[in-house]
């Protein structure tokens, strides 16, 4: 099995089509070796010219033919992890309806009811949202469902945030409601972007580069958590110089939730106007269009059988 792997690699990655044959000699039987022999002994085996496929990682080709596919996964990855990160990681303090901290005996209580809500939240809303997308991926497609998760938790974080510092901050009992709003933040984002930004990826690269601009996507997607995570924490604390607490400011919460919402509207942009659909298409096709770029002819590819 290792042997077949390093010759898919060979072949694929490195396009060293050559050493995969002599490689291909030393795997397989002679039975089979001569099987092959027979077969193409009237044929000539042409080996594909290196040349087509032969540019590098960051090489001027590599931009021409996929560098807008790296941008889009990279972006529209960054955009979600800023959004996901930020509500996921704050839950206690999004859940500060005033500018008093939440009463509590000790840390502990504190810790629990935080670790409830997320429970009700994940149960209710993240865990329906993928199984969602598992059975509308390939019915309606990554593109339009990442852009409905975008465009769907936009929605909510304006609702959510225009009204929040006159209204949330100071109805109390109208906290379910506001977590039923925050429930369907993440339904939509993993209903979304949460789980198309890391198949679409996987499904646009050509082999030998997928899992390296697969990584730099995904570390795009970290760099945003880390943005939105503490750029929230900077944004909204508010510190009591007697008490020496720190606890969101109702103003403050209110205009991240807005910026929640711009991320989102942006991760719509980006979305329509440079992701490219993946639906239907098979990993080997990548291949094709890659060893066939040199065979275009303005906008049309002749694909190799």
């Amino acid at each position: 099995m290792l042997e077949k792997l390093n010759l898919i690699y060979t072949a694929l990655v490195e396009n060293n089509a050559r050493q995969a044959a002599k490689d291909m000699q030393r795997v397989m039987s002679p039975t089979t070796m001569s099987q092959i022999a027979d077969d193409t002994s009237s044929e000539t085996l042409e080996l594909p010219p290196s040349s087509s496929s032969s540019y590098k990682l960051f090489s001027r080709r590599f931009f021409s033919l996929h560098g807008r596919d790296l941008f889009a996964a990279s972006a529209n990855w960054f955009l979600v992890d800023v959004v996901f990160y930020t509500s996921n990681l704050l839950l206690s303090q999004i859940f500060s309806f005033s500018n008093k901290p939440i009463n509590s005996t000790n840390v502990y209580d504190s810790a629990f009811e935080v670790a409830k809500l997320a429970a009700i939240i994940a149960a209710c809303s993240t865990i329906p949202g993928y199984w969602f997308t598992v059975y509308f991926i390939d019915r309606v497609g990554r593109v339009k469902i990442q852009i409905m998760g975008f465009f769907c938790m936009a929605v909510v974080y304006l609702v959510a945030g225009i009204p929040y510092s006159w209204y949330w901050s100071k109805h109390e009992k109208t906290n379910k409601g506001f977590m039923i709003l925050y429930g369907l933040i993440f339904f939509f984002s993993n209903f979304g972007p949460n789980t198309t930004t890391f198949i679409i990826p996987a499904e646009l690269f050509p082999t030998r580069f997928r899992s390296t601009c697969h990584g730099i996507s995904g570390a795009a997607g970290k760099f945003g958590a880390i943005v939105g995570t503490v750029g929230f924490l900077w944004a909204t604390k508010h510190e009591e110089k007697d008490k020496g607490e720190v606890f969101p400011e109702v103003r403050r919460v209110r205009i991240a939730f807005l910026i929640l919402g711009a991320v989102c509207i942006a991760g719509v942009l980006v979305t329509y106007f440079f992701t490219r659909e993946t639906m239907g298409r098979s990993l080997e096709e990548n291949e094709e269009d890659d060893t066939d770029s040199t065979c275009a002819s303005g906008n049309e590819l002749f694909p190799i059988e």
